[in-house]
């Protein structure tokens, strides 16, 4: 959940460190990529931009329709890519991340074993076959399960990612409630990018989860 002081505040205070970084000649190492950050404040406009429609039927659908994990080198995939950016003390070989140490903001339990993590998406495969991808082709369903651009794909507990499966956010939210707000939304931000529809009990829960954030109604 994002402080008072807001996304302006933190990205101020970065370039200042990095300036100070500069003028003491020191040059930064590198760091894996920053998990994608949303619109923030723009997530109640965003979310009443939404087309709110009632869920579609599964006919069809397989995660295959999905194709995922895309290969980003030997032996190595965008599950590596997303264990790598969200984890701390990453260990790799070559480039697949064979350890380091993963909090789930799901629900608060961390890892150090890669394969105790799970890839979620934030709007589930099926969730967004029946919100409108059932009309994309195969191409378009693989871009949007690699989206890493997009608030779209983070690690967390296998288990909190085995008991949300397919729900929204009417039927499911994370137990950790200090993430709800965050949760409503990346979620609202990934259907908006992707122009996929909500249905009405979705987007009451996603009123309601973001009613209490101090920045969901900023510009």
């Amino acid at each position: 959940m994002r402080t008072r002081s807001g996304p302006r505040g933190v990205l101020a205070a970065a370039v200042a460190a990095a300036l100070t970084l500069v003028a003491a000649g020191c040059v930064p190492v590198d760091e894996p990529e920053p998990a994608p950050t949303s619109t923030g404040g723009n997530a109640v406009e965003q979310l009443g931009e939404l087309t709110v429609a009632g869920a579609g039927s599964m006919k069809g659908y397989s995660r295959e329709r999905f194709p995922h994990w895309r290969d980003t080198g030997t032996n190595c995939d965008v599950r590596d890519t997303v264990l790598k950016r969200d984890g701390k003390n990453i260990k790799l070989s070559g480039c697949n991340v064979v350890g380091g140490r993963w909090e789930s903001v799901y629900d608060g339990r961390a890892f150090t074993d890669p394969s105790d993590v799970d890839i979620d998406h934030m709007v589930p495969l099926a969730n967004a076959w029946r919100s409108g991808a059932d009309e994309w082709d195969d191409a378009k369903r693989g871009d949007f399960a690699n989206d890493t651009t997009r608030p779209q794909l983070i690690a967390v507990s296998a288990s909190s990612n085995r008991a949300k499966g397919d729900q929204d956010p009417s039927q499911w939210k994370p137990a950790n409630r200090s993430y709800w707000c965050q949760y409503a939304e990346h979620w609202v931000t990934v259907k908006h990018h992707w122009r996929l529809t909500v249905t009405s009990a979705e987007k009451a829960a996603l009123t309601d989860m973001l009613e209490g954030c101090t920045w969901a109604s900023k510009p």
